[in-house]
C-alpha cells in the first residue's frame, strides 16, 4: 500500500512493488496475476485489518463507550491522517472501480459496529442517526486536519456532543 500511495495506482509498477516487498517480479506475478489483483488484495487486507481492530475495540465493554468510540474511529480513520498515510486513503478513494464490493461492505460494517455499540446504551432507534452523524463528522475532520492528534481531539468533542 505504501508503494501505491507513493506513486499512485497508475504510476506504480509491479517492479516497484516487488522491490519494496523484496521479492522478484516473477515471484510477485506468481502470487498475483496482475497489478489490479495485487492492489485489490492489499486494500482488502488493510480494510479487513481495520474492521477487525474496530470490532475488538468496540467489544471491550469494560471500557466506557465514549473511549471505545474514539479508539474505533481512530483505528478506522485516524490512522490514515498524516503525510504518507493520507496518501494511502487517497489512493483507495481514487480507485473504487478497481476494488469491487469491499469499498462498500467495510464502511457499512463499520457503521453497523458503531451503531450497535451506541444502541446498547441508547437504543437502536436513537443509535442510527447518532452513528451516522459521528461518521459524517469523522469524514469532515479527516479532510480538515493535518495530524492524527488533532483529529482525535476534535473527534472527542464531536462524540461528547453527540452522546449527551
Amino acid at each position: 500500500m505504501v508503494t501505491f500511495a507513493r506513486f499512485g495506482y497508475r504510476k506504480t509498477s509491479m517492479e516497484e512493488v516487488a522491490r519494496a516487498a523484496r521479492i522478484s517480479r516473477p515471484g510477485l506475478y506468481f502470487l498475483f496475476s496482475s497489478k489490479e489483483a495485487l492492489f485489490r488484495a492489499a486494500v482488502t487486507q488493510a480494510l479487513e485489518r481495520d474492521i477487525a481492530a474496530v470490532e475488538r475495540v468496540l467489544a471491550d465493554t469494560g471500557r466506557p463507550l465514549r473511549e471505545r468510540l474514539v479508539e474505533a474511529f481512530d483505528q478506522w480513520t485516524g490512522r490514515y491522517i498524516g503525510p504518507l498515510t493520507r496518501d494511502v486513503a487517497v489512493v483507495i478513494e481514487d480507485n473504487p472501480d478497481l476494488l469491487g464490493e469491499v469499498v462498500e461492505t467495510t464502511p457499512r460494517r463499520f457503521e453497523e459496529l458503531v451503531t450497535d455499540a451506541i444502541a446498547v446504551e441508547s437504543g437502536q432507534e436513537a443509535a442510527t442517526p447518532v452513528a451516522q452523524t459521528m461518521i459524517s463528522a469523522s469524514i469532515g475532520l479527516k479532510h480538515q486536519t493535518a495530524s492524527r492528534e488533532f483529529y482525535r481531539g476534535r473527534l472527542e468533542v464531536a462524540i461528547d456532543l453527540l452522546m449527551h
